[in-house]
């Protein structure tokens, strides 16, 4: 495949050595739950609208190993592909997450993020486009020293701030000051109004059977509400529930995911999808049952959820990866997140680069109106404390 017609051709992301992928995985410089191979490649495989990705690739050559060391991994479409607009440019590819930070070596991020760069370069592209990707974090970072030894810097096209949870606070006193004494009060009165239709219970699935089960009673409530009114639910694409059932199946044999349930007695009411990652963890889906919706139910998990993960001593911090003024988790994890899109320019005083920044920005104007009335839809449907 080739992305430019004087560039040379990328690989396919699924010939990228899964093995090397998941050493990188190991030794990232900055988690990313979802360019994990086991999820990014269920995503490429199965995912509407989201296979057939090729990917940026870095190794290491100097190790004398038959394998040369997989050092960076970016998954990336074109900008045709991404935005329907005809500039050369590259994107990263969409993870069916709201994060897509490239993975970086710690041990070698300079060189690992210049030879993305040299990769994008020879691919013909004048610009790499990273969408959602953590603006404070190490790999940006890297990305911004990497381009200012070259005389070059990135642009941001866009930013947003995200709620997340620190989660080496007590998760009591965090609740406490976030939410106040009357507001968890109320809660606590839904709680007991719940447990009238049997004991509220809270479980975490990691076991494989554990998994297969939950997962299906996730699917089944995300499936039950305004999403499955909208067509946005997992289970009503054939490719999305391939891509969901192969992913956490996958993902969970290897400790990288878990579905956590609330249920009143037998029943129940909220299911969510959570990765995990080095330290890190992402809150990747809520499914609640709305014939509870006057209880909370999705509160009331993502209150377990708090504590789940502030017990959790390998964890540090909690991606909410919602949505920017998200009704129901901003309110509960006052953290934030500067999350945004970047425009790395691969040449120096390469007079496209100019053009493909006004031509996204001129999409982003055109669009930004329906995307507000999207969001506003969203914010009186969604599940909120």
């Amino acid at each position: 495949m080739k992305n430019e017609d004087s560039g040379r051709a990328l690989a396919a992301l699924d010939t990228i050595d899964a093995t090397c992928w998941q050493q990188l995985s190991d030794n990232a410089a900055e988690p990313n739950g979802y360019y994990l191979p086991e999820w990014q490649l269920a995503v490429n495989a199965f995912a509407q609208g989201r296979t057939n990705v090729s990917a940026l690739s870095a190794t290491d050559t100097a190790t004398g190993n038959d394998t040369p060391r997989l050092i960076g991994l970016l998954p990336v479409i074109s900008a045709w592909r991404a935005y329907g607009i005809p500039v050369p440019a590259l994107v990263s590819a969409d993870p069916y997450g709201t994060l897509a930070t490239p993975l970086l070596d710690c041990t070698c991020t300079d060189e690992a993020a210049g030879k993305l760069i040299q990769q994008a370069r020879d691919a013909g592209a004048h610009a790499l486009v990273l969408r959602d990707i953590a603006l404070d974090g190490p790999v940006m970072q890297t990305f911004t020293r990497v381009l200012e030894q070259r005389e070059l810097k990135p642009h941001v096209l866009q930013k947003h701030m995200r709620a997340s949870l620190d989660a080496t606070r007590n998760a009591d006193e965090l609740l406490r000051d976030a939410l106040g004494p009357k507001k968890l009060k109320e809660l606590r009165r839904q709680r007991n109004r719940l447990a009238e239709h049997g004991e509220v219970s809270f479980t975490v699935a990691t076991q494989p059977d554990d998994i297969a089960r939950d997962l299906e009673i996730f699917l089944t409530l995300e499936s039950s509400g305004w999403k499955a009114k909208r067509g946005t639910a997992l289970i009503q694409n054939d490719g999305d529930a391939a891509f969901i059932r192969r992913a956490v199946t996958e993902a969970a044999a290897r400790g990288a995911c878990e579905i956590v349930t609330l249920r009143a007695g037998a029943t129940p009411v909220a299911a969510a999808v959570v990765l995990r990652h080095l330290d890190r963890a992402f809150y990747f889906k809520l499914g609640v049952d709305e014939a509870f919706a006057k209880y909370s139910p999705g509160v009331q998990l993502t209150l377990d959820l708090t504590r789940h993960m502030c017990a959790d001593k390998t964890i540090a911090m909690v991606d909410s990866t919602a949505m920017p003024g998200h009704p129901m988790i901003d309110p509960i994890w006052r953290g934030r997140l500067a999350i945004g899109d970047v425009l790395i320019p691969l040449n120096r005083r390469d007079p496209l680069v100019p053009l493909i920044r006004l031509a996204l920005s001129l999409r982003r104007l055109a669009r930004e109106p329906a995307r507000r009335a999207v969001h506003f839809i969203r914010k009186f449907r969604e599940v909120r404390p």
